[in-house]
């Protein structure tokens, strides 16, 4: 997609032209999901959050600026969401947790979809690395490297300065670095 067709597809899909909205989610659902499946972990999750995430920009399509680029936009959208969701799933094991001890059910664990998706050992351990760091240098990581996002949209997207991304995406390679230096013989 060039740089035109964003405004003029966002234009359409504002007109209502439904192959201009077909066009839209096409277009930006796949990065949406990795997004997603990256923050929340479940697929069932993630293709929740892609739903939810197209329903609420095109809502508020007309509000977009074009001062950040739309995939940044979209990302924040999509960002807030999970959360959301995480925020919720807190919650929700809680109560699980609660009621568990209460009647004094054994919950089986679950297999994460992660762990169905990761074939290698490599990837294993990169994925367990990643997800063993907290949230906001786990959120960085997953933008910049899994999404190609640029310094300046991943601090659009968290509403943090420019500094505290690159503070962060350091801090965050360090620890990468120090729980995969097996991964090299080292």
């Amino acid at each position: 997609m060039n740089s035109e067709e964003p405004s003029r597809l966002i234009s359409d899909c504002i007109a209502g032209d439904e192959r201009a909205i077909e066009m839209l989610v096409r277009e930006y659902e796949a990065g949406v999901f990795r997004l997603a499946l990256s923050i929340v972990g479940e697929a069932s999750d993630s293709n929740e959050i892609v739903q939810e995430t197209f329903i609420a920009a095109l809502r508020t399509l007309k509000n977009y600026q074009e001062r950040s680029s739309f995939k940044a936009w979209l990302f924040t959208i999509a960002l807030n969401i999970s959360r959301s969701h995480l925020r919720k799933r807190k919650v929700l094991e809680r109560l699980r947790i609660a009621l568990t001890s209460i009647f004094q059910v054994d919950a089986q664990k679950q297999v994460l979809p992660e762990d169905k998706i990761i074939e290698n050992e490599t990837e294993a351990a990169i994925w367990n690395s990643l997800s063993g760091l907290d949230e906001r240098h786990r959120i960085v990581v997953v933008l910049r490297y899994f999404h190609d996002l640029s310094i300046t949209e991943i601090s659009e997207i968290l509403s943090v300065n420019e500094g505290t991304i690159h503070s962060r995406l350091h801090t965050a390679r360090e620890k990468l670095r120090s729980t995969l230096v097996h991964l090299h013989g080292e």
